[in-house]
Order: structure tokens, then sequence, then C-alpha cells
């Protein structure tokens, strides 16, 4: 058996002999969200490739993905999968840059998760007033940036807060979609958080700056949402939605919904997060869920033709917009003390660690 760090330091030699091809202009992002994977092998999850220890980011590179998300809190409490710290996300991005992968940085402008449920603040920021918040966001934000390009580390992409349709940092960027002020104040901060990634770019490099919104094949929402961006003139590069079937709608919704934002806004689109299940028994957590919407077997080869099929949709938005999907949390596999999403049941790995059917699907799309 070989140790995690063999393993690792094996991957590193051969990416120098070997280094991977840079992603070419138009190249599709085919991305995953892998920032719990540190914290699951420290747990002592385990991956495979037939029957043997494998770095799981290779066996991603090896099958087609080019891109790895990172989130990253404030101060995170260390908690579970609520681990990412600077310092533990500088380590991660460093192994996916190595394996010749892009990145896409998720700030999430909070020390814990932050969705359309919750947006709270990081608690050092707790007693600032609105523009001293709104000077911290730009300055937290650019020492950010400074941290990993520092290390040659630069992300391709940068998300100005995670799933925000109904604002962030709240409660002062807290969205009240009738009420217009909080629409500015919401701008404002958006607009600190964007100048600051463009404030620590490295000279002749232009991090795109990314707007999450998890509105699916919402078109109504979304034109709502998009437009008062444009209202206040946000000065943002892509639109990233969540897509994840059976919150955010049927396959034919989000396809029109891409159509949509194509035709609408001059900006590149990616589907920030999508998951789907490999089986049928699991925990499905909080929110409502719709199974109606659940279109293919909840099995491996269901799980597969969902990626298969969305891939499909999303290349398909007029004009090439839609540049790339993320996968959230493939890594997702079961480790004793900690608790996993849906009971690994949206993992694109088994329960062994070993790679499942739609790990495969980008290479079977070139």
């Amino acid at each position: 058996m070989f140790s995690k760090a063999a393993i690792f330091l094996t991957s590193v030699f051969l990416s120098v002999l070997c280094p991977a091809e840079e992603k070419v202009e138009g190249e599709f992002y085919y991305g995953a969200d892998i920032s719990a994977l540190a914290k699951i092998e420290q747990m002592g999850g385990e991956f495979k490739s037939d029957g043997r220890p494998a770095d799981p980011i290779e066996l991603f590179t090896q099958n087609g993905w080019n891109c790895a998300r990172l989130r990253l809190f404030v101060n995170p409490n260390h908690k579970g999968a609520v681990v990412n710290d600077l310092e533990y996300t500088l380590k991660l991005a460093e192994r996916a840059k190595t394996a010749g992968m892009d990145l896409l940085l998720d700030l999430h402008y909070s020390d814990t998760w932050a969705d359309p449920g919750h947006q709270r603040k990081p608690a050092e920021w707790k007693n600032l007033d609105f523009y001293r918040l709104r000077e911290k966001v730009e300055s937290y934000t650019a020492r950010v940036i400074k941290s990993f390009c520092d290390k040659g580390i630069c992300p391709e992409m940068v998300q100005i807060g995670n799933e925000i349709n109904p604002g962030f940092l709240w409660p002062e960027g807290k969205i009240e979609w009738k009420n217009e002020k909080s629409w500015l104040r919401f701008a404002h901060l958006i607009k600190a958080g964007i100048r600051g990634v463009r404030k620590a770019s490295p000279e002749g490099k232009r991090i795109k700056t990314v707007i999450h919104t998890a509105l699916g094949g919402n078109v109504s929402a979304t034109k709502t949402f998009f437009d008062h961006m444009e209202k206040y003139r946000v000065d943002y590069d892509v639109i990233a939605q969540s897509c994840y079937p059976w919150w955010h709608g049927t396959l034919e919704e989000i396809g029109k919904n891409l159509e949509f934002m194509a035709d609408r806004y001059d900006k590149e689109i990616i589907i920030a997060e999508t998951a789907y299940p490999h089986k049928e028994k699991f925990s499905q957590g909080k929110g409502d869920w719709t199974e109606e919407r659940m279109a293919w077997p909840m099995n491996e080869k269901g799980q597969a033709q969902f990626l298969k099929e969305l891939t499909k949709t999303a290349k398909s938005t007029p004009n090439g917009k839609c540049i790339g999907i993320f996968y959230w949390y493939p890594e997702s596999i079961n480790v004793k003390g900690m608790h996993t999403w849906m009971n690994g049941a949206m993992a694109l790995f088994d329960k062994d660690g070993l790679p499942l059917k739609a790990l495969k699907a980008p290479m079977k799309q070139k």
C-alpha cells in the first residue's frame, strides 16, 4: 500500500515531467468542486483506480476534468467540512494547479456556509458600519487574491459570493426584491469585491469575476436579478447558476434559461453547481425535493446519463456562451467521524473510493 504522501509526490513528479496542456480559448470547462477533499483524506478516506490507491485529482484530470472549484471561508470553525480557511485552500489549490487544472475560487464572505438561506457576515466584521464593511470586502478580497497569485496559482475565475440571489453579508447586503435601496446597497458591496479582484490581479492578467445565483431554470427571477446588475453597472464577467434538477427545474427549463441569459446579457455563463444521485436510498437533507424532476434512474448509469445530457444542453447554449459545468462535492464518500452530504449518494466515487461512470463522462464526450 502506498501512503497518500507518496501518491501526491509521485503526481507532482509526473506533472513536472509531463506538464498538462494549458486550457485553450473556447475550451469547455469540466469542473469539480473538491473543497472537502483534503479533510476527507485526513479522516481516512481513500480513492482508488483498478483497486489501488490513487490521487483523486489525477483521476479527474485523466478523465478530462480541467478546472477545480474551491470555496473559501473567512474564519471557519474546522468542524466537519467547514475547514476551508486560506491556508487549507491554498494547499488544495496548489495540488489542483500542479495537476494542470484551472481554478475557480468561491469566496463565501462568511465563516460558514453561504447559500440562499444563510448569508451570515464573518464574526470579525459584525460591528462594521456599511462604509467600513464595503472597504473590508475590497481589502479582504485583494489580500486573498494576492495570496494566491504570489504563490503562482492565480485563479482563472473568482466568485464574489455564493448563491447570492437573496444578497450576501446580511443584513447590510440582503436583497429585498421590491426595495430598490436594498439592490443599491448590494451592488455597492458586489462592486467592492470586484475592485478587490482587479486591484490584486497581476499586470496583463484579467481574472474573471463571477456572480453566482441559485436560480437554475427560473427565467423570471434571473431576469429580475441580472437586470439589476445591468442597472447599477456592475462590471462582472460571468453569470453562474446552481442547477440541481430536484430544486431548480427540468433540463428543458434549465436550457431555456441558458438561452435567455445568452440572448439578454453579454456575459459568459457557467453552471457552478450540479449533482445527481447514483443510488436511491439516501438522506435528502433539508429543503423542498421535487422527485418528479428526477428524469434519470437514480443509479450509476442514470447519474452518468444526467451529466451527459446536462453537458449537451450547456454546450447547446447560443453563441457558445455557456463555458462550463461544475459538479459539486464529487469526493463526498463516507468516512468515519464526518457527516457526508446525502450519505454519499451524489459522489462520483463508490463506497470503496472507485470512480463511477459519470466521472469518466467528460473524456467520453471529447
